[in-house]
């Protein structure tokens, strides 16, 4: 088991990360009779590829001596209806170091091999834009 989840009421739930103890509060966004005060669960979904990205390219730098410290992702998320779902998740992952144009490359295969990337639905349009200094 990695995690519990319980609903809180007022369309809110508390996720307890096993191993941890940290502790994850989502609520249904505005749009869809929430109050949007904490993240979403498909604000977690787009979130959680945002961050397997980034993960994945840390693991590559990692092995490869790479500094990618500082590097951020940008997310948004589009909705679709009919049935209610992610349309669209754009990411910009923007690095604050300079990077040689071998590395980039061996860093952009790396992001196309996360395991939430591979996990999510082909009707998701997933749009990944990198940014270098």
């Amino acid at each position: 088991m990695i995690s519990k989840v319980f609903y809180k009421g007022d369309l809110r739930t508390e996720a307890i990360h096993i191993d941890s103890g940290e502790k994850l509060t989502t609520d249904a966004p505005k749009d869809n009779e929430g109050q949007g005060e904490f993240f979403s669960p498909t604000d977690l979904v787009a979130t959680a590829l945002a961050s397997c990205i980034l993960t994945i390219m840390g693991i590559v730098a990692k092995r490869s001596n790479l500094n990618i410290l500082e590097a951020c992702a940008e997310v948004q998320k589009k909705m679709g209806s009919n049935p209610r779902r992610i349309k669209e998740v754009r990411i910009k992952i923007i690095f604050k170091n300079k990077l040689k144009l071998k590395d980039r490359e061996k860093l952009e295969r790396a992001a196309k091999t996360c395991p939430v990337g591979m996990s999510l639905s082909e009707k998701l349009n997933k749009v990944v834009e990198f940014i270098y200094p």
